[in-house]
């Protein structure tokens, strides 16, 4: 082979390397129309968690908002090291269901508010107090494990008023 014929070779080998790479990246980022965002990943926070003080010895319920500046991401499941019991729960007019995984849209926000989606704590380690904490270990698809400490309310407190 000459010199010619090979340099020719090499240069062509090395564009469809490139060429392949290039496709594998933009296959690997897909395209959903959004720009890129579902592939930029979830970018998760969580605002204004609380837990009304339960009854002696009740389960409560436990409120929270996962804000999210990604891609989008599903929320699998909720435990904690100082409860027997986690539960995701969606109130409609009528029922209370249990559901076993959320959205978290992409650049939007899940709610779990009164009369809504809402955490159900089952087995407390103690009986809580105001002002105690309790630690939720909320588990997303892509974005892992987020450890967020709760804070006992009165069972009259809502974020953002006095009480």
């Amino acid at each position: 082979m000459s010199g010619r014929t090979f340099r020719r070779t090499a240069l062509a080998g090395a564009a469809l390397a490139t060429a392949l790479g290039t496709a594998a990246i933009l296959a690997a980022c897909g395209s959903d129309g959004s720009g890129g965002a579902a592939a930029a990943g979830a970018r998760l926070s969580i605002a204004d968690p609380y837990i009304p003080l339960p009854a002696a010895g009740a389960m409560a319920a436990g409120y929270l908002t996962v804000r999210n500046t990604g891609g989008a991401d599903e929320l699998l499941k909720v435990s904690s090291p100082g409860a027997g019991s986690v539960t995701m729960h969606r109130s409609t007019d009528t029922t209370m269901e249990t559901v076993e995984a959320l959205t978290v849209p992409a650049h939007g926000t899940l709610d779990f508010a009164r009369g809504g989606a809402h955490l159900m704590i089952m087995g407390w380690t103690k009986q809580p107090a105001v002002g105690d904490k309790l630690e939720l270990d909320l588990t997303f698809a892509k974005a892992g494990t987020i450890a967020v400490e709760v804070p006992v309310e009165p069972l009259t407190y809502r974020p953002g008023r006095q009480n």
